[in-house]
């Protein structure tokens, strides 16, 4: 079981614990309470509370995993259609039931240029609209099937095979402990049915400025909107709160969900920030418009439910409410949907004023290289968190990229003085790149090693190794560079020799040859394009062909009679020597890509 699954049941059942303490425990003492044994509903409070979140961790896990990678590759697809985002971004928070993933995502896309603000707040406002699919499927209170559903969930898993199969049965394993949980929880609190005091005190929600300030702050520490508003589907079930209460509860849910965001972006980028600013806009804004409408979403919410004119008193409002709640809740994010699309770029405009463009620093340092693509929030869906560090990886190829194009050719010390300064200046700057990969390295290898602690399938494994081979094996490029051939050019500058043009041409097009293998390498990584890494497969013959030449022509000078031949010959050999090895990693990396294509 995840640490995060341990922390998120804390805070839940020490936020229930404290809710009780505040409200309904206060009236422990202002009745008859014979009748009503605490410790035990306290107990099963806890306990139902604890099954139902654990429910909906294990069932947005198996979600998330069965998903995988797809729902990165929808996302991407996003044009500049808002109507577009809103689908999108309901359709992938409803599929992993967590806006807070569907956020960090966004985050990552506009970082990367791939997606704009503007287009990310269209798939911010669907997100609102998927979280209401688990308070949807909570209503429908098919509590009985509950002990099935675990049954059959734990066999599919425990017996199945194939990795989705298995996924499959934690969604239904996970779905049948929300149902099991909502059972436990309702058989506790059921004594308090007819026990006055605590009737009283529920009727407190009928404020709603209190019951979304109590909801919003339950949100912000158990951290899913999902979660509150199944708690008040429970009650409702009870017939404990009202209509109105209800819809408050769920409306102060979305605002103690924006929390989330604001934590993903503590310490991020400017448009990390941004991208949260219009979350939190968007769910405050839609509120304050509702807030003096609740009336009316309650009307449309009963005439969207279904009616049990059959039953009576606290039996009808409980058959009833859950429905009318869960549809009021999806009623009242689809309308702030519509209302607030058109408006955008508006919510662009606003986020853009309230985090504006920092200003530079006065200090002429460069700041420390900071990952763009590693979001821990992500560690939870593994095959997303591989495409960010895979994104990453392209940042680390990238730097390696302009360290062998800022690596000058072979020269010496008889070359001309600018020739000279530029091979000086350019070995300077080639130092500088590898601090930065040798950074980025280090939190990629930390990024991947973490989510070793996730559980994942042998095809997901065998990938994160595979990653991690390449973040290595670039590594290893830019300590050639700067290990071998920075000192062999240092040697050359300081040695009283002349390289021939024919060399020199040669060497020259081995260099390009192996720099522009590098580059394909690196795109093949970064787009997916299994068409370029064979192309770096290819150039083998072609720079056998130029080793070749080399080699001939090592042979001719030779017999020259030159005091300097010899040192020379070792300049130009390990020069091509090193460029070689350059190369044969580069092809190693290209078949680690092919190979993690095929898998």
């Amino acid at each position: 079981m995840h640490l995060t699954i341990f922390s998120n049941i804390f805070r839940a059942k020490l936020v229930a614990l404290l809710f009780l303490l505040c409200s309904p425990l206060v009236w422990a003492a202002q009745g008859n309470a014979e009748n009503i044994q605490y410790p035990s509903m306290i107990m099963g409070l806890l306990g139902g509370l604890a099954l139902f979140l654990y429910g909906m961790d294990k069932m947005s896990n198996a979600l998330k995993s069965a998903a995988g990678s797809r729902l990165k590759t929808l996302l991407a697809k996003l044009t500049t259609n808002r109507v577009a985002g809103v689908l999108t971004g309901a359709g992938i928070t409803a599929t992993i039931q967590s806006s807070s993933v569907t956020t960090v995502l966004l985050i990552g896309f506009i970082s990367a240029g791939l997606m704009s603000l503007a287009q990310a707040t269209g798939v911010i406002m669907g997100a609102n609209i998927g979280t209401t699919v688990t308070a949807q499927i909570v209503a429908f209170k098919i509590t009985k099937a509950a002990y099935v559903m675990v049954a059959a969930g734990f066999l599919t898993q425990f017996i199945a095979k194939a990795d989705q199969t298995k996924h499959y049965g934690n969604m239904l394993f996970g779905l049948g402990l929300i149902f099991l949980g909502m059972n436990v929880m309702s058989d506790a609190m059921s004594p308090l049915r007819d026990y006055q005091p605590f009737i009283d005190a529920m009727a407190t929600m009928d404020n709603p400025l209190l019951a979304i300030l109590l909801a919003a702050l339950f949100t912000a520490l158990v951290q899913s909107s999902s979660a509150t508003t199944g708690i008040v589907i429970v009650l409702a079930g009870q017939g404990f709160i009202s209509l109105e209460s209800g819809i408050a509860l769920a409306m102060g849910a979305n605002i103690g969900t924006c929390v989330t965001a604001l934590l993903a972006a503590i310490g991020k980028s400017r448009e990390a920030k941004q991208t949260a600013s219009i979350h939190v806009l968007f769910n405050i804004i839609g509120v304050m418009i509702w807030l003096p409408l609740i009336s009316l979403l309650s009307d449309w919410s009963v005439a969207l439910s279904p009616a049990y004119p059959q039953l009576t008193g606290v039996d009808r409002l409980g058959a009833e409410l859950p429905r009318q709640i869960a549809n009021a809740n999806t009623l009242f994010n689809v309308l702030n949907t519509l209302v607030m699309l058109p408006f955008a770029g508006g919510f662009v405009w606003l986020a853009k004023k309230i985090v504006p463009r920092s200003k530079k620093p006065l200090s002429s340092e460069k700041p420390i290289i900071t990952p763009k693509y590693l979001a821990k929030e992500l560690l939870m869906t593994p095959d997303i968190a591989m495409d960010q560090a895979q994104l990453e990886i392209g940042r680390i190829g990238r730097r390696v990229c302009n360290m062998m194009n800022t690596l000058p050719p072979l020269t010496s010390k008889l070359a001309s003085q600018p020739q000279r300064d530029a091979a000086i200046a350019a070995l300077k700057q080639i130092d500088e790149i590898e601090n930065q990969v040798d950074a980025l390295h280090g939190h990629i290898l930390f990024y991947l090693g973490r989510l070793r602690k996730e559980p994942l399938s042998h095809a997901q494994s065998q990938r994160q190794m595979a990653l991690i081979s390449m973040t290595d094996q670039l590594e290893s490029i830019a300590d050639l560079i700067t290990n071998t051939l920075i000192p062999i050019m240092e040697k050359s500058l300081n040695a009283d020799i002349t390289i021939s043009n024919k060399m020199r041409t040669t060497l020259d097009a081995m260099q390009e040859k192996v720099t522009h293998a590098l580059l394909d390498c690196v795109n093949a990584i970064r787009r997916g394009d299994n068409k370029r890494a064979k192309q770096v497969l290819h150039a083998k013959r072609e720079l056998n062909a130029l080793l070749d030449k080399v080699l001939a022509h090592q042979a001719e000078r030779l017999v020259e009679d030159d005091a300097n031949r010899l040192q020379l010959f070792s300049i130009e050999m390990e020069w091509t020597e090193s460029l070689k090895r350059v190369y044969t990693v580069t092809k190693r990396i290209a078949k680690l890509h092919l190979r993690e294509k095929e898998a």
